[in-house]
């Protein structure tokens, strides 16, 4: 508990205080780049911290604002810690809601809160057992951006101490949380499965929902639960803490942005291939390292640049383009009938969907030149969109028009 108290306090800034009957959460030394002190060899990367730079990372690539903006967050059972709303609030212009059913925990969460003269970011709610999860009556906003929670694994004491006779002794750590903390009916499926039922209600009006579980079978559960509701813009994720902790993270949004590759897709285990959202990250050409860009650069720029797209902006210091299309605009069935509406004397008649609008297009998308040790590589990013199958023709259509710039940089 003394060791957690003083890494925080090094590491965020943060002053904490807690109870010798609550969960603690723990801190490890390991090599790391996200510390506040950018001098520091070591800094906080636990479980906890992990989810927050996953989340940072999951908002930062799933908006066309920029990076690090103002964002409301909810944590659901926060504990006595408030782990998480403190390091978020911390680190980014973000304010929280934190709940909790347990009044010790609460009474903690909120001194922990005063104690980091947070009180005008991170709200403290009391809830009760059989309250909703996302309680939008008591918030006063209208929408949030991001719900996280790390609910309780067990589904009964019984299944608790079951659990703690199997593993080995001595033991690595002390468990002092408490069974309100450890335990529920259902354990973590039924937990999230509950966020996920309100999820289906509220939908847009939270942005990203998001848990971390501590059992791989929970996750397998859950991504076929989301996979039952048909919903297909999902995270999944995996935080390694040393040799011997392990979880997964799990994120879901009814919105149309998609979140970069890594944090989609960031368990590499070809096991778990069957429980991945599809690719949003596919390289379309590539040439040796030592081969000059300009030439592929000048034809993606002829290429993208020749589309009826709403928005197209190419920034050369980053080598990417970023791009917005109503739909299939580079399909020759889109140019036959673009050629017979302008010949009808029906002007932009094809160049739009009917209800579309430019805030909701059908593929939003990144092209990015990539140079490596070995080789440059062009890859384009599905950013936004709700049709896989828009994302890959327009891949194949790119894909063609840069099939022919050789290894000599020469079309």
């Amino acid at each position: 508990m003394q060791l957690t108290k003083t890494l925080l306090g090094r590491d965020f800034g943060l002053q904490i205080e807690l109870p010798d009957d609550r969960l603690c959460p723990p801190v490890r030394e390991v090599p790391c780049l996200h510390s506040r002190n950018p001098h520091s060899r070591t800094a906080q990367v636990t479980n906890r911290h992990n989810y927050i730079l996953w989340l940072k990372r999951l908002m930062d690539t799933t908006s066309y604002a920029p990076a690090g903006r103002k964002l409301c967050g909810l944590d659901v059972g926060t504990g006595a810690s408030c782990i998480y709303p403190l390091l978020g609030a911390t680190q980014r212009p973000w304010c929280f809601v934190a709940t909790d059913i347990d009044p010790k925990s609460l009474g903690y969460a909120k001194r922990n809160v005063q104690l980091n003269g947070l009180e005008n970011r991170i709200r403290v709610l009391d809830r009760k057992s059989e309250d909703a999860l996302v309680p939008f009556g008591h918030v006063g906003v209208e929408r949030i951006d991001f719900v996280m929670m790390n609910p309780p694994f067990y589904t009964s004491e019984d299944d608790m101490l079951s659990s703690a006779k199997d593993k080995a002794r001595p033991p690595h750590s002390i468990c002092t949380g408490a069974p309100v903390e450890m335990v529920c009916q259902g354990g973590e499926v039924a937990f999230v499965g509950r966020l996920l039922r309100e999820s289906l209600v509220l939908r847009n009006r939270v942005q990203w929902y998001t848990a971390m579980v501590g059992k791989a079978t929970s996750l397998e559960a859950l991504v076929e639960q989301l996979r039952e509701h048909k919903i297909d813009n999902f995270a999944v994720t995996e935080f390694v803490q040393g040799s011997k902790t392990r979880r997964w993270a799990l994120g879901w949004s009814f919105g149309p942005m998609r979140p970069v590759e890594d944090i989609a897709r960031g368990v590499k285990a070809s096991i778990w291939r069957k429980l991945l959202p599809p690719p949003s990250r596919v390289v379309m050409h590539s040439l040796p390292a030592h081969q000059a860009t300009s030439p592929l650069i000048t034809r993606i720029l002829e290429v993208v640049g020749s589309l009826e797209l709403v928005s197209w902006n190419w920034e050369g210091g980053k080598s990417k383009g970023v791009g917005r299309a109503r739909e299939n605009v580079w399909s020759r069935a889109w140019r036959r009938r673009k050629q017979r509406e302008l010949a009808e004397g029906r002007v932009g008649g094809a160049s739009h969907v009917e209800g579309a609008s430019e805030e909701e297009c059908q593929l939003g998308f990144a092209i990015t030149v990539e140079v490596g040790t070995h080789e440059t590589t062009v890859c384009l990013h599905w950013v936004e969109g709700r049709d896989q199958a828009i994302f890959e023709s327009f891949g194949g259509f790119l894909q063609g028009k840069l099939k022919d710039i050789g290894i000599t940089g020469e079309k």
